[in-house]
Protein backbone atom coordinates (compact mmCIF):
# COMPACT_ATOMS: atom_id res chain seq x y z
CA UNK A 1 0.00 0.00 0.00
CA UNK A 2 2.88 2.40 0.75
CA UNK A 3 4.28 1.96 -2.74
CA UNK A 4 0.90 2.90 -4.18
CA UNK A 5 0.49 6.10 -2.20
CA UNK A 6 4.14 7.18 -2.20
CA UNK A 7 3.97 9.10 -5.54
CA UNK A 8 1.29 11.35 -4.13
CA UNK A 9 3.47 12.11 -1.16
CA UNK A 10 6.74 12.70 -2.99
CA UNK A 11 5.58 14.75 -5.97
CA UNK A 12 6.14 18.40 -5.07
CA UNK A 13 2.94 20.37 -5.01
CA UNK A 14 0.64 17.32 -5.14
CA UNK A 15 -2.53 18.26 -3.31
CA UNK A 16 -3.04 16.41 -0.07
CA UNK A 17 -6.70 16.36 -0.96
CA UNK A 18 -6.10 13.72 -3.67
CA UNK A 19 -4.40 11.37 -1.22
CA UNK A 20 -7.18 11.84 1.30
CA UNK A 21 -9.84 11.16 -1.31
CA UNK A 22 -8.10 7.98 -2.46
CA UNK A 23 -7.71 6.69 1.09
CA UNK A 24 -11.36 7.34 1.85
CA UNK A 25 -12.42 5.53 -1.33
CA UNK A 26 -10.28 2.47 -0.47
CA UNK A 27 -11.63 2.36 3.07
CA UNK A 28 -15.23 2.65 1.89
CA UNK A 29 -14.72 -0.12 -0.67
CA UNK A 30 -13.15 -2.39 1.95
CA UNK A 31 -15.98 -1.72 4.37
CA UNK A 32 -18.63 -2.40 1.74
CA UNK A 33 -17.03 -5.74 0.86
CA UNK A 34 -16.69 -6.75 4.51
CA UNK A 35 -20.24 -5.73 5.39
CA UNK A 36 -21.94 -7.06 2.27
CA UNK A 37 -24.70 -9.43 3.25
CA UNK A 38 -24.64 -12.81 1.53
CA UNK A 39 -27.17 -13.30 -1.21
CA UNK A 40 -30.09 -15.51 -0.22
CA UNK A 41 -30.90 -18.33 -2.61
CA UNK A 42 -34.14 -17.94 -4.54
CA UNK A 43 -36.41 -20.80 -5.56
CA UNK A 44 -35.74 -20.50 -9.30
CA UNK A 45 -31.99 -20.22 -8.74
CA UNK A 46 -32.03 -23.40 -6.63
CA UNK A 47 -33.75 -25.30 -9.45
CA UNK A 48 -31.26 -23.97 -11.99
CA UNK A 49 -28.22 -24.81 -9.86
CA UNK A 50 -29.50 -28.30 -9.05
CA UNK A 51 -30.20 -29.10 -12.70
CA UNK A 52 -26.77 -27.86 -13.78
CA UNK A 53 -24.93 -29.66 -10.97
CA UNK A 54 -26.66 -33.04 -11.21
CA UNK A 55 -24.22 -35.73 -12.33
CA UNK A 56 -27.05 -38.20 -12.92
CA UNK A 57 -28.69 -35.76 -15.36
CA UNK A 58 -25.40 -35.22 -17.14
CA UNK A 59 -24.88 -38.99 -17.34
CA UNK A 60 -28.32 -39.38 -18.93
CA UNK A 61 -27.50 -36.55 -21.33
CA UNK A 62 -24.37 -38.48 -22.36
CA UNK A 63 -26.54 -41.54 -22.95
CA UNK A 64 -28.72 -39.49 -25.30
CA UNK A 65 -25.62 -38.32 -27.17
CA UNK A 66 -24.41 -41.92 -27.45
CA UNK A 67 -27.78 -43.04 -28.84
CA UNK A 68 -27.65 -40.21 -31.38
CA UNK A 69 -24.31 -41.47 -32.61
CA UNK A 70 -25.72 -44.98 -32.95
CA UNK A 71 -28.71 -43.64 -34.89
CA UNK A 72 -26.42 -41.83 -37.31
CA UNK A 73 -24.76 -45.07 -38.39
CA UNK A 74 -27.80 -47.34 -38.29
CA UNK A 75 -28.61 -47.07 -41.99
CA UNK A 76 -25.08 -47.67 -43.24
CA UNK A 77 -24.01 -50.76 -45.17
CA UNK A 78 -21.63 -53.11 -43.39
CA UNK A 79 -17.94 -52.61 -44.11
CA UNK A 80 -16.65 -54.61 -47.12
CA UNK A 81 -14.32 -57.51 -46.39
CA UNK A 82 -10.90 -57.87 -48.02
CA UNK A 83 -10.17 -61.55 -48.64
CA UNK A 84 -6.65 -62.90 -49.14
CA UNK A 85 -5.66 -66.52 -49.64
CA UNK A 86 -3.43 -69.15 -51.18
CA UNK A 87 -5.38 -71.93 -52.84
CA UNK A 88 -4.34 -75.48 -53.71
CA UNK A 89 -0.84 -75.41 -52.20
CA UNK A 90 0.81 -78.88 -52.34
CA UNK A 91 1.67 -80.32 -48.91
CA UNK A 92 3.29 -83.58 -50.03
CA UNK A 93 5.42 -84.90 -52.81
CA UNK A 94 8.37 -83.23 -54.48
CA UNK A 95 6.47 -79.89 -54.87
CA UNK A 96 5.21 -79.58 -51.33
CA UNK A 97 5.04 -76.00 -50.01
CA UNK A 98 6.20 -74.65 -53.40
CA UNK A 99 3.62 -72.05 -54.54
CA UNK A 100 4.99 -71.85 -58.12
CA UNK A 101 5.38 -75.55 -58.89
CA UNK A 102 1.84 -76.78 -59.36
CA UNK A 103 -0.48 -75.29 -61.97
CA UNK A 104 -3.42 -75.41 -59.57
CA UNK A 105 -1.77 -73.25 -56.89
CA UNK A 106 -3.18 -69.70 -56.93
CA UNK A 107 -2.63 -66.54 -54.94
CA UNK A 108 -6.05 -65.06 -54.36
CA UNK A 109 -7.26 -61.56 -53.50
CA UNK A 110 -10.91 -60.56 -53.39
CA UNK A 111 -13.54 -58.39 -51.81
CA UNK A 112 -16.88 -59.32 -50.28
CA UNK A 113 -19.81 -57.02 -49.52
CA UNK A 114 -22.89 -57.89 -47.55
CA UNK A 115 -25.85 -56.17 -49.13
CA UNK A 116 -28.59 -54.89 -46.81
CA UNK A 117 -31.74 -53.73 -48.54
CA UNK A 118 -32.81 -50.11 -48.33
CA UNK A 119 -36.05 -50.83 -46.47
CA UNK A 120 -34.18 -52.91 -43.89
CA UNK A 121 -31.64 -50.14 -43.32
CA UNK A 122 -34.51 -47.65 -43.03
CA UNK A 123 -36.17 -49.83 -40.40
CA UNK A 124 -32.93 -50.05 -38.43
CA UNK A 125 -32.51 -46.27 -38.63
CA UNK A 126 -36.06 -45.75 -37.42
CA UNK A 127 -35.47 -48.10 -34.53
CA UNK A 128 -32.29 -46.22 -33.58
CA UNK A 129 -34.20 -42.93 -33.60
CA UNK A 130 -36.80 -44.39 -31.26
CA UNK A 131 -34.00 -45.60 -28.97
CA UNK A 132 -32.61 -42.07 -28.88
CA UNK A 133 -36.02 -40.72 -27.94
CA UNK A 134 -36.25 -43.32 -25.19
CA UNK A 135 -32.85 -42.23 -23.84
CA UNK A 136 -34.03 -38.64 -23.96
CA UNK A 137 -37.09 -39.63 -21.93
CA UNK A 138 -34.83 -41.11 -19.26
CA UNK A 139 -32.84 -37.86 -19.25
CA UNK A 140 -36.00 -35.82 -18.76
CA UNK A 141 -37.01 -38.17 -15.94
CA UNK A 142 -33.71 -37.44 -14.20
CA UNK A 143 -34.15 -33.69 -14.69
CA UNK A 144 -37.70 -33.84 -13.29
CA UNK A 145 -36.54 -35.80 -10.24
CA UNK A 146 -33.69 -33.37 -9.58
CA UNK A 147 -35.99 -30.35 -9.91
CA UNK A 148 -38.59 -31.90 -7.62
CA UNK A 149 -36.12 -32.88 -4.91
CA UNK A 150 -34.27 -29.55 -5.06
CA UNK A 151 -37.55 -27.65 -4.90
CA UNK A 152 -38.69 -29.66 -1.88
CA UNK A 153 -35.34 -29.08 -0.18
CA UNK A 154 -35.60 -25.31 -0.80
CA UNK A 155 -39.17 -25.17 0.55
CA UNK A 156 -38.20 -27.18 3.62
CA UNK A 157 -35.40 -24.72 4.40
CA UNK A 158 -37.77 -21.79 3.95
CA UNK A 159 -40.41 -23.03 6.39
CA UNK A 160 -37.85 -24.17 8.93
CA UNK A 161 -36.28 -20.72 8.75
CA UNK A 162 -39.68 -19.31 9.60
CA UNK A 163 -40.05 -21.73 12.50
CA UNK A 164 -36.72 -20.55 13.94
CA UNK A 165 -37.76 -16.89 13.60
CA UNK A 166 -41.08 -17.56 15.32
CA UNK A 167 -39.43 -19.46 18.17
CA UNK A 168 -36.83 -16.75 18.71
CA UNK A 169 -39.39 -13.93 18.72
CA UNK A 170 -41.48 -15.61 21.41
CA UNK A 171 -38.35 -16.37 23.46
CA UNK A 172 -37.34 -12.67 23.35
CA UNK A 173 -40.78 -11.66 24.63
CA UNK A 174 -40.51 -14.23 27.42
CA UNK A 175 -37.06 -12.96 28.39
CA UNK A 176 -38.41 -9.42 28.69
CA UNK A 177 -41.37 -10.58 30.77
CA UNK A 178 -39.10 -12.67 32.99
CA UNK A 179 -36.88 -9.65 33.64
CA UNK A 180 -39.97 -7.68 34.68
CA UNK A 181 -41.12 -10.54 36.91
CA UNK A 182 -37.72 -10.78 38.59
CA UNK A 183 -37.82 -7.04 39.26
CA UNK A 184 -41.29 -7.45 40.76
CA UNK A 185 -40.02 -10.30 42.91
CA UNK A 186 -37.23 -8.11 44.25
CA UNK A 187 -39.87 -5.53 45.14
CA UNK A 188 -41.91 -8.20 46.94
CA UNK A 189 -44.67 -7.92 44.32
CA UNK A 190 -44.26 -11.44 42.91
CA UNK A 191 -43.60 -14.83 44.46
CA UNK A 192 -40.52 -16.99 43.94
CA UNK A 193 -42.80 -19.75 42.62
CA UNK A 194 -43.97 -17.48 39.81
CA UNK A 195 -40.35 -16.73 38.90
CA UNK A 196 -39.44 -20.43 38.82
CA UNK A 197 -42.44 -21.32 36.68
CA UNK A 198 -41.62 -18.50 34.29
CA UNK A 199 -38.02 -19.73 34.05
CA UNK A 200 -39.29 -23.22 33.27
CA UNK A 201 -41.42 -21.90 30.42
CA UNK A 202 -38.45 -19.92 29.08
CA UNK A 203 -36.21 -23.01 29.21
CA UNK A 204 -38.79 -24.97 27.23
CA UNK A 205 -38.98 -22.13 24.71
CA UNK A 206 -35.18 -22.09 24.29
CA UNK A 207 -35.21 -25.87 23.82
CA UNK A 208 -37.76 -25.38 21.04
CA UNK A 209 -35.35 -22.91 19.41
CA UNK A 210 -32.51 -25.44 19.48
CA UNK A 211 -34.74 -28.14 18.00
CA UNK A 212 -35.87 -25.76 15.24
CA UNK A 213 -32.27 -24.75 14.50
CA UNK A 214 -31.22 -28.39 14.24
CA UNK A 215 -34.03 -29.12 11.81
CA UNK A 216 -33.01 -26.05 9.80
CA UNK A 217 -29.38 -27.19 9.65
CA UNK A 218 -30.44 -30.63 8.42
CA UNK A 219 -32.61 -29.04 5.74
CA UNK A 220 -29.74 -26.78 4.63
CA UNK A 221 -27.42 -29.79 4.30
CA UNK A 222 -29.99 -31.49 2.06
CA UNK A 223 -30.34 -28.36 -0.08
CA UNK A 224 -26.54 -28.13 -0.46
CA UNK A 225 -26.55 -31.74 -1.63
CA UNK A 226 -28.73 -30.78 -4.60
CA UNK A 227 -27.36 -27.34 -5.45
CA UNK A 228 -23.67 -28.13 -4.70
CA UNK A 229 -23.29 -24.65 -3.19
CA UNK A 230 -22.71 -23.31 0.30
CA UNK A 231 -25.82 -21.44 1.34
CA UNK A 232 -26.62 -19.38 4.42
CA UNK A 233 -30.33 -19.20 3.80
CA UNK A 234 -33.08 -18.90 1.24
CA UNK A 235 -35.05 -15.85 0.23
CA UNK A 236 -38.41 -15.58 1.97
CA UNK A 237 -40.27 -15.45 -1.34
CA UNK A 238 -42.07 -18.78 -1.83
CA UNK A 239 -43.66 -19.56 -5.18
CA UNK A 240 -47.39 -19.25 -5.52
CA UNK A 241 -48.98 -22.63 -4.88
CA UNK A 242 -50.94 -22.61 -8.12
CA UNK A 243 -50.73 -25.47 -10.58
CA UNK A 244 -51.92 -26.11 -14.13
CA UNK A 245 -51.08 -29.82 -14.12
CA UNK A 246 -54.61 -31.10 -13.26
CA UNK A 247 -55.95 -29.43 -16.40
CA UNK A 248 -53.36 -30.92 -18.78
CA UNK A 249 -54.83 -33.27 -21.41
CA UNK A 250 -53.27 -36.67 -22.05
CA UNK A 251 -51.51 -35.34 -25.15
CA UNK A 252 -49.62 -32.78 -23.05
CA UNK A 253 -48.82 -35.34 -20.36
CA UNK A 254 -47.19 -37.43 -23.10
CA UNK A 255 -44.97 -34.47 -23.98
CA UNK A 256 -44.10 -33.00 -20.58
CA UNK A 257 -44.63 -35.62 -17.86
CA UNK A 258 -41.65 -38.01 -17.98
CA UNK A 259 -43.54 -41.05 -16.68
CA UNK A 260 -46.24 -40.87 -19.36
CA UNK A 261 -43.75 -39.69 -21.98
CA UNK A 262 -41.50 -42.71 -21.38
CA UNK A 263 -44.49 -45.07 -21.52
CA UNK A 264 -45.55 -43.62 -24.87
CA UNK A 265 -42.01 -43.80 -26.27
CA UNK A 266 -41.74 -47.41 -25.15
CA UNK A 267 -44.61 -48.17 -27.55
CA UNK A 268 -42.78 -46.44 -30.41
CA UNK A 269 -39.60 -48.36 -29.64
CA UNK A 270 -41.47 -51.68 -29.52
CA UNK A 271 -43.15 -50.96 -32.86
CA UNK A 272 -39.77 -50.11 -34.37
CA UNK A 273 -38.33 -53.38 -33.03
CA UNK A 274 -41.18 -55.28 -34.69
CA UNK A 275 -40.61 -53.47 -37.99
CA UNK A 276 -36.94 -54.45 -37.91
CA UNK A 277 -37.87 -58.08 -37.15
CA UNK A 278 -40.25 -58.12 -40.15
CA UNK A 279 -37.50 -56.81 -42.43
CA UNK A 280 -34.97 -59.25 -40.97
CA UNK A 281 -37.23 -62.09 -42.06
CA UNK A 282 -35.59 -61.78 -45.47
CA UNK A 283 -31.88 -62.63 -45.23
CA UNK A 284 -29.02 -60.44 -46.44
CA UNK A 285 -27.05 -61.61 -49.49
CA UNK A 286 -23.29 -61.28 -49.74
CA UNK A 287 -21.52 -60.66 -53.05
CA UNK A 288 -17.89 -61.56 -53.70
CA UNK A 289 -15.38 -60.92 -56.48
CA UNK A 290 -11.80 -62.22 -56.52
CA UNK A 291 -8.64 -62.39 -58.59
CA UNK A 292 -6.41 -65.48 -58.56
CA UNK A 293 -2.78 -65.38 -59.77
CA UNK A 294 -0.87 -68.48 -60.83
CA UNK A 295 2.72 -68.93 -61.98
CA UNK A 296 3.80 -67.27 -65.20
CA UNK A 297 3.21 -70.34 -67.39
CA UNK A 298 -0.43 -70.57 -66.32
CA UNK A 299 -3.40 -68.29 -66.81
CA UNK A 300 -4.66 -65.99 -64.08
CA UNK A 301 -8.32 -66.27 -63.07
CA UNK A 302 -11.20 -64.21 -61.70
CA UNK A 303 -14.10 -65.47 -59.60
CA UNK A 304 -17.57 -64.20 -58.74
CA UNK A 305 -19.89 -65.51 -56.11
CA UNK A 306 -22.92 -64.84 -53.95
CA UNK A 307 -23.78 -66.18 -50.49
CA UNK A 308 -27.46 -66.62 -49.67
CA UNK A 309 -28.53 -67.69 -46.16
CA UNK A 310 -31.11 -70.48 -46.32
CA UNK A 311 -34.03 -69.81 -43.97
CA UNK A 312 -35.04 -73.44 -43.74
CA UNK A 313 -36.82 -73.10 -40.41
CA UNK A 314 -38.41 -69.68 -40.76
CA UNK A 315 -41.50 -70.59 -38.73
CA UNK A 316 -39.38 -71.45 -35.70
CA UNK A 317 -36.85 -68.63 -36.02
CA UNK A 318 -37.79 -65.46 -37.92
CA UNK A 319 -41.54 -65.78 -37.40
CA UNK A 320 -41.10 -66.36 -33.69
CA UNK A 321 -38.88 -63.28 -33.48
CA UNK A 322 -41.68 -61.24 -35.07
CA UNK A 323 -44.22 -62.75 -32.65
CA UNK A 324 -41.96 -61.88 -29.72
CA UNK A 325 -41.66 -58.24 -30.78
CA UNK A 326 -45.41 -58.08 -31.37
CA UNK A 327 -46.13 -59.29 -27.84
CA UNK A 328 -43.66 -56.77 -26.44
CA UNK A 329 -45.57 -54.06 -28.31
CA UNK A 330 -48.78 -55.24 -26.68
CA UNK A 331 -47.05 -55.14 -23.30
CA UNK A 332 -45.85 -51.56 -23.92
CA UNK A 333 -49.36 -50.42 -24.87
CA UNK A 334 -50.91 -51.94 -21.76
CA UNK A 335 -48.22 -50.39 -19.56
CA UNK A 336 -48.86 -47.02 -21.18
CA UNK A 337 -52.57 -47.23 -20.39
CA UNK A 338 -51.76 -48.20 -16.82
CA UNK A 339 -49.19 -45.40 -16.44
CA UNK A 340 -51.61 -42.81 -17.84
CA UNK A 341 -54.45 -43.86 -15.52
CA UNK A 342 -52.11 -44.01 -12.50
CA UNK A 343 -50.64 -40.60 -13.25
CA UNK A 344 -54.02 -38.95 -13.82
CA UNK A 345 -55.31 -40.44 -10.56
CA UNK A 346 -52.22 -39.31 -8.68
CA UNK A 347 -52.50 -35.79 -10.10
CA UNK A 348 -56.16 -35.59 -9.08
CA UNK A 349 -55.38 -36.86 -5.57
CA UNK A 350 -52.50 -34.44 -5.08
CA UNK A 351 -54.55 -31.57 -6.48
CA UNK A 352 -57.38 -32.34 -4.04
CA UNK A 353 -54.87 -32.63 -1.20
CA UNK A 354 -53.33 -29.27 -2.11
CA UNK A 355 -56.73 -27.55 -2.18
CA UNK A 356 -57.58 -29.12 1.19
CA UNK A 357 -54.35 -27.79 2.67
CA UNK A 358 -55.12 -24.32 1.33
CA UNK A 359 -58.60 -24.31 2.88
CA UNK A 360 -57.26 -25.51 6.23
CA UNK A 361 -54.50 -22.90 6.26
CA UNK A 362 -56.95 -20.10 5.44
CA UNK A 363 -59.31 -21.28 8.18
CA UNK A 364 -56.58 -21.50 10.81
CA UNK A 365 -55.23 -18.06 9.93
CA UNK A 366 -58.70 -16.59 10.07
CA UNK A 367 -59.92 -18.25 13.28
CA UNK A 368 -57.23 -20.08 15.24
CA UNK A 369 -54.38 -17.56 15.20
CA UNK A 370 -56.51 -14.54 16.17
CA UNK A 371 -57.98 -16.57 19.04
CA UNK A 372 -54.50 -17.52 20.28
CA UNK A 373 -53.35 -13.89 20.05
CA UNK A 374 -56.42 -12.75 21.98
CA UNK A 375 -55.60 -15.27 24.68
CA UNK A 376 -52.14 -13.74 25.03
CA UNK A 377 -53.59 -10.24 25.20
CA UNK A 378 -56.14 -11.27 27.84
CA UNK A 379 -53.50 -13.01 29.95
CA UNK A 380 -51.26 -9.96 29.71
CA UNK A 381 -54.13 -7.63 30.63
CA UNK A 382 -55.03 -9.81 33.64
CA UNK A 383 -51.41 -9.78 34.76
CA UNK A 384 -51.12 -6.01 34.48
CA UNK A 385 -54.42 -5.62 36.30
CA UNK A 386 -53.17 -7.78 39.15
CA UNK A 387 -55.68 -10.58 38.60
CA UNK A 388 -53.40 -12.91 36.65
CA UNK A 389 -49.89 -14.33 36.74
CA UNK A 390 -46.98 -13.97 34.39
CA UNK A 391 -46.84 -17.75 34.22
CA UNK A 392 -50.25 -17.68 32.53
CA UNK A 393 -48.89 -15.11 30.11
CA UNK A 394 -45.93 -17.38 29.31
CA UNK A 395 -48.18 -20.38 28.75
CA UNK A 396 -50.47 -18.33 26.51
CA UNK A 397 -47.49 -17.22 24.45
CA UNK A 398 -46.20 -20.76 24.15
CA UNK A 399 -49.65 -21.87 23.03
CA UNK A 400 -49.72 -19.05 20.49
CA UNK A 401 -46.29 -20.13 19.23
CA UNK A 402 -47.43 -23.73 18.92
CA UNK A 403 -50.43 -22.64 16.85
CA UNK A 404 -48.28 -20.49 14.56
CA UNK A 405 -45.81 -23.34 14.18
CA UNK A 406 -48.74 -25.62 13.39
CA UNK A 407 -49.84 -23.32 10.58
CA UNK A 408 -46.23 -23.05 9.38
CA UNK A 409 -45.93 -26.84 9.29
CA UNK A 410 -49.21 -27.08 7.38
CA UNK A 411 -47.94 -24.52 4.87
CA UNK A 412 -44.79 -26.63 4.44
CA UNK A 413 -46.85 -29.76 3.76
CA UNK A 414 -48.91 -27.88 1.20
CA UNK A 415 -45.77 -26.58 -0.50
CA UNK A 416 -44.25 -30.08 -0.67
CA UNK A 417 -47.43 -31.47 -2.26
CA UNK A 418 -47.36 -28.60 -4.76
CA UNK A 419 -43.71 -29.41 -5.57
CA UNK A 420 -44.56 -33.07 -6.21
CA UNK A 421 -47.42 -32.02 -8.44
CA UNK A 422 -45.84 -29.16 -10.37
CA UNK A 423 -42.08 -29.77 -10.52
CA UNK A 424 -42.23 -33.31 -11.91
CA UNK A 425 -43.64 -31.87 -15.11
CA UNK A 426 -40.87 -30.72 -17.45
CA UNK A 427 -41.12 -27.03 -18.39
CA UNK A 428 -41.75 -26.32 -22.04
CA UNK A 429 -38.36 -24.64 -22.58
CA UNK A 430 -36.38 -27.58 -21.15
CA UNK A 431 -38.34 -30.13 -23.21
CA UNK A 432 -37.90 -28.06 -26.36
CA UNK A 433 -34.19 -27.55 -25.72
CA UNK A 434 -33.71 -31.29 -25.17
CA UNK A 435 -35.38 -32.15 -28.49
CA UNK A 436 -33.38 -29.48 -30.32
CA UNK A 437 -30.11 -30.86 -28.94
CA UNK A 438 -30.63 -34.26 -30.62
Amino acid sequence: MLSIFKPYICVPGAPARKLHTLLVAVLLLTASIANASPTLLTFDEALRLATAASTSARASRASVAASSQAAARADQLPDPMLKLGLDNLPVSGPDKFRPNADFMTMRRIGIEQQWVSRDKRQARSERAQRATESAEGEYLEKVATVREEAGKAWLTVLYRQRAVVLSRSVAREMEQDLAALQAAHRGAKASASDVLQAKTELILSRDSIQAAEQELETAQINLRRWTRTDIVGVADTPPELTTHVPTLPASDLERYHPTVLNARRAISLADADKAVAVRERNPDWSFEAGFAQRSSQYSNMVSFGVSIPLTLNRAQRQDRDIAEKSELGTKARLEYEEALVDMQSMIQAQSAQLESFKRRIALLKMELLPTANQQVDLSLADYRGGTGTLTAVFKARRTSLEKRLQVNALEQEAALVWASLELHVIPHDIATQSRAAQ
